[in-house]
């Protein structure tokens, strides 16, 4: 008992007022804790309280600061009005302290605020302005080596792919959405060495200290740009094997480092989704003779997604992804937004495949990567016009498909050093043209179009075409079916054998 009472809050410094959506930053230390490590909430743990101007009420979890016994808050807060704010200390899942309750005033802002779901077209900002993602993959910046046997030079250029620099030229080409990796190579926040990045620093500190400014740095800046992150968050610095998705131990460490990564980076409204995993259907076959069970695999999310849903008061959307084997109940997680695959040498599968999935489980459907090819061994100059001809065509035919993130392109690298990527701002054009057109409404419309792939979509009073010719004789006509016994049709064209066209009537 003397232990418990010893332990309290001493003291709580931060705003009084911010405006919506503008970061609200405390500090709040802690005297006496009897702690050996304050990184594990069953040690101790600092939660903030909220309650909102209209009488709602969340939970954020606080991070430890890594000395002098100071824990940070960070909240964003959606409502205008006065939040009431009370600081809670438990040691072992036991209360010990908290602190009076302090008003937070929050004026008017001018954000648009988080991205949420809305249909399987679209996401919404919280002002129901309606969002549809287009961008690239831009997974990790440059390593010391890398094992491309015909790209590594290129991959390497460190002064080229860096966040600074990668960032606001996706934003300078139109992208508004991007995909990161956390790994041992790109925001390892949990590993001590051996990081094959120059960025980062060896480091005894249970969370990398250099890993999380990286990454609190590169937040701030997708920010400062506008740009949406999905933020696919991986098992940390431990194997993926079957005891880490059953062992009780293995996932009270995954749980801490969750709470870790919602209580510091939660607050931005960079935040466009938390995924999961990368392609864990190949974390499940890792071992071919061996794989971990389906069953195992998807009790672990959701069990882990309704934590994160539970410890995330800013409420960002939840995913994960496979590559392109289904893992049973995976797709049904109740507290998973949106699902979602990767999609390679198959460009044309991609409609029918979002189509069939939203159809059968009830939830939008993403395509997170996608590319020509995947056999990074292959010499690329080989495949060249394959690999862009596929780039914009992956794009387009999100774009024209129920999905709310068009298909994400990998090799980032190879793509920027073409120019290639300059078509994200194309297509980017036109998906803010429909969304202007209809104010976030889609109706898909039959496309009749001898030999090609033509899709089209009614978005208010316009109706936009798109027609790619995947054969060896050009496309000269099409017709699209427009409802109410009406029939539009265009005769004269000329689409070249893997050309595309679009339209709008």
């Amino acid at each position: 008992m003397l232990a418990v009472l010893a332990a309290i809050i001493v003291g709580i410094s931060g705003p009084s007022q911010v405006s919506q959506y503008e970061k609200a930053e405390y500090s709040i230390r802690i005297s006496g804790g009897t702690w050996e490590n304050a990184y594990l909430q069953e040690q101790a743990a600092v939660d903030l309280e909220i309650v909102a101007p209209n009488g709602g009420r969340g939970l954020l979890p606080c991070f430890y600061s890594g000395a002098d016994s100071l824990w940070t808050a960070r909240f964003t807060p959606s409502q205008e009005g006065t939040y009431r704010l009370h600081f809670v200390y438990s040691e072992g899942g036991e209360f010990v302290s908290d602190f009076m309750r302090l008003p937070l005033n929050v004026t008017q802002g001018t954000s648009r605020g988080f991205l949420r779901p809305r249909d399987n077209w679209s996401f919404q900002y919280d002002d129901g302005t309606p969002f549809r993602g287009i961008g690239e993959n831009l997974c990790w910046e440059s390593r010391t080596e890398d094992d491309n046997p015909h790209l590594s030079e290129l991959h390497q250029q460190a002064d080229v792919y860096n966040y600074d620099v990668m960032l606001p030229k996706l934003r300078e080409r139109g992208g508004n959405f991007t995909r990161m990796w956390m790994c041992s190579w790109n925001f390892p926040i949990d590993r001590q060495d051996d990081f094959n990045n120059p960025r980062y620093e060896a480091s005894d500190d249970y969370f990398n200290p250099s890993a999380v400014a990286r990454l609190d740095h590169v937040i701030e800046l997708s920010d400062s740009l506008d740009i949406k992150i999905m933020l696919c968050m991986g098992q940390g610095d431990v194997p993926a094997d079957a005891e880490f998705f059953t062992s009780e131990e293995a996932k009270a460490r995954y749980r801490n480092r969750l709470r870790y990564i919602i209580a510091r980076w939660g607050y931005s409204p960079a935040i466009a989704a938390w995924e999961f995993f990368n392609e864990v259907d190949n974390i499940q076959f890792a071992d071919p003779k061996n794989p971990i069970p389906a069953a195992d695999i998807a009790a672990w999310h959701v069990e882990m997604a309704a934590y994160l849903r539970e410890i995330d008061a800013h409420s960002h959307m939840i995913t994960t992804s496979i590559s392109h084997r289904d893992i049973e109940g995976l797709n049904s997680v109740p507290d998973i937004d949106f699902n979602q695959k990767h999609i390679y040498k198959g460009t044309a599968s991609i409609p029918q495949t979002i189509l069939r999935y939203e159809r059968e489980f009830g939830k939008p459907y993403v395509i997170g990567e996608s590319g020509y090819e995947w056999d990074w061994y292959k010499n690329f100059e080989d495949i060249a016009d394959g690999l862009d001809m596929d780039f914009t065509r992956a794009m387009y035919y999100g774009l024209f498909n129920s999905t709310p993130i068009v298909p994400m392109s990998w090799w980032w690298e190879w793509f920027d050093s073409r120019g290639t990527d300059l078509k994200i701002g194309e297509v980017r054009a036109l998906s803010e043209q429909m969304l202007q057109a209809g104010g976030g409404s889609f109706e898909p419309l039959e496309v009749k179009v001898a030999g090609g792939d033509g899709y089209a979509v009614r978005c208010g009073k316009k109706v936009f075409v798109y027609i790619f010719n995947p054969t060896d004789k050009p496309i000269t006509t099409f017709s699209v079916i427009l409802g109410d016994h009406k029939t539009y049709r265009h005769i004269g064209l000329n689409i070249l054998p893997n050309q595309e066209k679009i339209i709008t009537l």
